[in-house]
């Protein structure tokens, strides 16, 4: 993936020459990660969604794959106490959070992402999928080194996840047709700078190639 700069040189070009964008590659052990793929960021009714069909589509067919060579798949909701108590300052810069409350429809996964009664849930109140959170231990007790990592926002909770991923030792992989944004340009930008600092964004068709390597692990 590249993005061009005015001078016709990629971004990603010119982070290479500055000793940036080295890849981390696969490990030996890969999960599936798939970020508040919930309805209240996918229903359009939503005041948080947008259009994410794409996104869904193309990560089913990575849910497919790993499924069928049993990679664990982890998915997260956000979710919120009816007092908001639990929402700290995320509430007062991005109101529309409010709606995320326990119980309600907003907070459940996509169905169309046909989620196993095996395949956990991570409960989160901020954009990591790791602060707070029991995913780290998680991951490492079941001896995962690498999160394909799928799911919205591009320039939020995605981002946010891949960098904390790196910072507690696993290796992200970001399949660009998985993730999305309400915003085109933000979603280019920060998959470049992702790519180039935190993670290695790779091609869905080459994800799965790699998946259908693997030997079955559960």
């Amino acid at each position: 993936m590249t993005t061009k700069k005015g001078n016709g040189n990629s971004i990603l070009d010119g982070y290479r020459a500055k000793g940036l964008a080295g890849r981390v590659g696969f490990g030996r052990r890969p999960a599936v990660l798939v970020i508040d793929f919930i309805v209240g960021f996918t229903d359009l009714e939503s005041p948080l969604a947008s259009d994410l069909d794409p996104q869904i589509e193309a990560t089913g067919r990575l849910l497919e794959i790993a499924r069928s060579r049993s990679v664990p798949v982890y998915f997260t909701t956000v979710v919120y106490e009816p007092d908001l108590k639990d929402a700290g300052l995320f509430i007062a810069k991005v109101p529309s959070l409010k709606t995320l409350v326990r119980g309600s429809r907003w907070v459940e996964l996509d169905p169309r992402l046909h989620r196993r009664g095996s395949e956990p849930i991570i409960e989160k109140r901020y954009a990591s999928a790791f602060f707070g959170t029991p995913l780290a231990s998680t991951l490492t007790v079941n001896g995962i080194d690498t999160l394909i990592v799928a799911g919205c926002t591009t320039s939020g909770c995605v981002r946010a996840t891949v960098v904390d991923a790196l910072q507690h030792g696993f290796r992200a992989i970001i399949p660009p047709e998985c993730v999305g944004d309400r915003s085109a340009e933000q979603h280019a930008a920060n998959l470049v700078d992702m790519d180039g600092k935190y993670g290695d964004v790779v091609d869905l068709a080459d994800v799965i190639a790699t998946l259908d390597r693997v030997e079955g692990t559960s």
